[in-house]
């Protein structure tokens, strides 16, 4: 037994972050952690995707535009494992980054299950089937989330997959329909179809990336279906069968009218499922994610918790920043925790998309009076340039101070550019001080100046 200023249950965006900062305030720390570093976002997560996406993207660019850029590619080919290989390979080093940052901040890092029967006391599970039990005077949930499976379709990891089964299948299948179109769904569908799988996508709301702005997620479907994917929007999934050799789902539309839907695979991206520790102490929860009050602390005194387990947004950046504010309110004498207010949201897919702020259709629904600022990529001469000119980057600018309401992006680098936007937001920036502020040329960012030119009827460029 051992005894800390603060145990963290799971080492993921939050709970690695968490544990760092309590380290950098002179804490005695440790972590537990069932698998490894970094948790979904490192191993199964946010980075190796990232990895897929890039490779995707590559051969779709050899493929199908090399003459375009002057050149010649005969006989074309992949190899999927080494691919798989090289996204793995990204994660291990991340994982490794995470080990190495607790060595140096000379955090305990406890491999094994947590559970919790009371307060302060965190037991551990260990490999060998031994129990290790530590005190804290703190404990910082962090667990995380799970793939949501579809009701009456458990996964099976090979026809009925998630993105973790997803991302390490050992051969691609010749189709596939992917249910949901959120981030996860559509950056798959987006590498599925860049390798020659067919890819239908079925979605029961009306847009792809239903919570981004609407034109935002119309532009996408229409570079979706240009390359060739199918779009069954609005479509909600009645039955579903699962055979040796695939999948049948027979879905319907808005009016009801239904058809059938045959593939190899089935990769299900409805949602997640919040995963708590083990043990008989019980918290208080909204459906299943744990509770917390405006200092992060769950309804068990003593017990805090960051991250995906305490509900949306589920991102990785999000966690961190929840995971700083939590330490920093237990051990720092008068610090008032923030909760997560302004936040991008970005969709790895090409082209990419990026938000911050509200979308339009919120914004009317608020009530709010603004003016809009839209700038094509088509009039960028950056974007030209690298044959990248699809999409734009729309502003909503609130009246009549002329503040930053919302930021939308999608095209090159768009989860890349939103950050300045996310920056003005935070700083209650006008439009003003954007078209006062010098953007490099040639430059995608541009597009941003000229957005807030737009709105303002200052347009020089269309």
């Amino acid at each position: 037994m051992a005894n800390y200023d603060l145990i963290v249950i799971g080492a993921g965006p939050a709970g690695y972050v968490a544990a760092i900062k309590a380290a950098q305030l002179g804490k005695k720390v440790a972590c537990v952690e069932k698998d490894r570093g970094g948790g979904t976002c490192n191993n199964w997560g946010c980075i190796p995707t990232k990895a897929l996406l890039k490779n995707a993207e590559m051969y779709h660019t050899m493929a199908h535009r090399s003459e375009e850029f002057g050149f010649k590619i005969e006989g074309l080919s992949f190899d999927w494992p080494a691919i798989v290989k090289r996204s793995r390979v990204v994660s291990d080093k991340g994982a490794a980054g995470v080990e190495f940052l607790f060595k140096k901040n000379k955090i305990d890092s406890i491999r094994g299950d947590a559970s919790m029967d009371k307060a302060g006391e965190v037991k551990v599970k260990l490999a060998d089937g031994k129990t290790e039990t530590h005190t804290a005077a703190k404990v910082l949930i962090a667990t995380g989330c799970v793939s949501r499976a579809f009701p009456g379709m458990p996964f099976d990891g090979k026809t009925v997959i998630g993105s973790k089964e997803a991302m390490v299948l050992e051969k691609l299948p010749k189709s596939i329909v992917i249910i949901g179109a959120g981030a996860i769904g559509v950056e798959f569908a987006y590498v599925f179809n860049a390798f020659g799988v067919k890819v239908t996508i079925v979605e029961m709301l009306p847009n792809l990336l239903p919570i981004e702005d609407t034109e935002v997620s119309q532009v996408l479907e229409k570079s979706f279906a240009k390359a060739g994917m199918t779009l069954l929007l609005g479509h909600k999934t009645t039955k579903t069968e699962v055979g040796a050799s695939g999948v049948k789902l027979t879905v319907a539309d808005p009016k009801g009218a239904e058809k059938v839907v045959e593939a190899d695979a089935c990769l299900v991206a409805i949602g997640i499922a919040p995963v708590l520790p083990g043990g008989s102490l019980k918290f208080a929860d909204e459906r299943g994610f744990l509770k917390t009050n405006d200092r992060y602390e769950t309804s068990v005194p003593g017990v805090f918790a960051a991250g995906d387990i305490i509900g949306p947004p589920w991102l990785a950046h999000v966690a961190s920043f929840e995971a700083v504010q939590a330490v920093q309110g237990m051990f720092v004498p008068g610090f008032k925790p923030k909760k997560v207010t302004v936040f991008p949201g970005c969709t790895y897919c090409h082209p990419q998309v990026a938000s911050v702020g509200l979308t339009e259709r919120a914004a009317k629904e608020a009530g709010k009076k603004f003016k809009v600022g839209k700038f094509p990529f088509m009039a960028s001469g950056k974007a030209r340039a690298i044959g990248e000119s699809e999409g734009f980057v729309k502003l909503l600018i609130g009246e009549p101070h002329g503040e930053i309401l919302g930021a939308h992006i999608i095209g090159p680098e768009a989860t890349e550019m939103i950050a300045e936007l996310g920056l003005a937001i935070t700083l209650e920036a006008t439009w003003e001080e954007i078209e006062a502020t010098i953007h490099a040329h040639p430059t995608l960012s541009e597009a941003v100046h000229e957005a807030a030119e737009v709105a303002m009827g200052h347009a020089i460029h269309i």
